[in-house]
């Protein structure tokens, strides 16, 4: 079991380096709201921050602190379009509605530069994502991404780099060419998440930190949340917890923990570089990633470090392995001092759908968002939160998408994540 409850910040360069040092109340007398949101990242803020805009009293119950999980610690790119490949969506759901998907998924990256706008929120957000290709196979899938975007969607944006352009832009040359999208990018996401509750509490929604919810009782038109002091009684409920679902009981999540597999991620963030140096690494500041399915992610710091990222299995010394996967993208690093390694899990779904719905006429959630979380879930708090104002419109959209089960369970899903590992791998070898 993930634990999470009352717990602090991990250390991370990201907690190091954040804006806000607030601390926030245990909820220890009952409440009552319009709407009571459990989880404090990304998707829960947003959804809080999208309905208080309209005038809604939320609350929202936070188990450890403000941005504890994934929110908090991830890569911070931000990225367009979903996991799963384009021709797979129109497949499943038709031309008509992953065009639809694929605009919504534009507007993820709108709402990023629309809520650090108005907010004012300080987090470094920049512009420029590159997808990189390790040979020419793989190079040709980035070339089929951009053909689909262009056909199909009519996104021109997107640019092929062969490998000479690529030695323009970045100083490794162990790739064959990559995908460079201008509109996906990158930034600080802890103080994107702080600056997300700045935002909140300005509006008046009251957000308690070490305050789990424990219980959810769903009556003839009220919910009530109980935590392990006190309660919230609220007309809806928004399930916002990711990863951490496994820990609400399962009256709680009804089954939908049963959809996602929590996975490892892991990062490194190396000594402040010179400017040179760093921009010998990446001259033009994009975020970056290679297109295997284990990837390696990474890009440049405000203040010149290069944090460095990859998925992969818990257990072993991961500061040591990132370096190691480091050294092999930029041997020229081999005597930068590593300052901090940190991990934590993301919420993949088994076919990377992500996977947004209702457990009851009142209740909703959203999650699965298999390493675009940056930019979706933005989106899926707008989403979800037009649906309580009554338009679920869009909703209904992304409840089309199938996302299978994991049945069985702990011990199953462990088994499932040491066998699709060992699978992936295999895959990336000879791919």
């Amino acid at each position: 079991m993930l634990k999470f409850s009352h717990q602090e910040h991990i250390q991370s360069y990201y907690a190091a380096t954040r804006h806000f040092h607030f601390t926030l109340p245990t909820l220890t007398q009952r409440k009552s709201a319009d709407v009571c949101v459990i989880g404090a990242g990304f998707f829960g803020l947003s959804a809080a921050l999208e309905l208080a805009e309209q005038g809604k009293k939320v609350i929202v119950l936070e188990g450890a602190r403000v941005g504890f999980g994934a929110s908090g610690r991830n890569g911070g790119q931000a990225i367009n379009g979903f996991e799963e490949d384009i021709s797979a969506y129109i497949d499943a759901v038709g031309f008509d509605t992953a065009n639809q998907l694929w605009q919504m998924s534009l507007e993820a990256l709108d709402i990023i530069d629309e809520r650090i706008t108005k907010y004012a929120i300080q987090c470094d957000w920049q512009r420029g994502y590159a997808t990189l290709a390790l040979n020419q196979r793989r190079m040709e899938d980035l070339v089929a991404i951009e053909q689909a975007c262009r056909e199909y969607f009519n996104y021109q944006s997107m640019t092929l780099w062969d490998k000479a352009k690529l030695a323009q832009n970045l100083g490794s040359d162990i790739y064959t060419g990559a995908l460079f999208d201008p509109n996906s990018g990158h930034l600080h996401p802890l103080n994107y998440c702080l600056g997300l509750a700045q935002a909140c509490l300005d509006l008046g929604v009251e957000i308690y930190e070490h305050s789990p919810a424990m219980d959810l009782r769903v009556g003839k038109s009220k919910v009530k949340v109980s935590t392990d002091q006190s309660s919230v009684i609220a007309k809806d409920v928004v399930l916002a917890t990711n990863a951490y679902i496994s820990v609400l009981p399962k009256t709680m999540h009804r089954g939908i923990a049963s959809k996602i597999l929590p996975v490892e991620s892991f990062i490194i963030a190396t000594e402040p570089l010179t400017d040179a140096m760093a921009d010998s690494l990446i001259r033009n500041r994009m975020s970056v990633c290679d297109n295997n399915y284990f990837l390696d992610y990474y890009r440049l710091s405000a203040d010149n470090r290069l944090l460095f990222g990859s998925d992969s299995s818990p257990g072993l010394d991961m500061t040591t392995v990132m370096r190691c996967n480091m050294l092999h993208v930029f041997p020229q690093l081999e005597d930068v001092k590593i300052d901090y390694g940190w991990g934590g899990p993301i919420d993949m779904t088994l076919n990377s759908n992500p996977h947004f719905g209702r457990i009851a006429p009142n209740i909703y959630f959203a999650q699965g968002y298999s390493g675009h979380g940056v930019a979706l879930t933005g989106l899926a708090g707008r989403i979800v939160a037009e649906a309580i104002l009554g338009n679920d419109e869009r909703l209904r959209v992304f409840e089309k998408l199938k996302v299978p089960t994991v049945h069985g369970g702990k011990f199953i899903k462990q088994a499932a994540l040491f066998i699709g590992t060992n699978y992936y791998r295999f895959l990336d070898k000879y791919r």
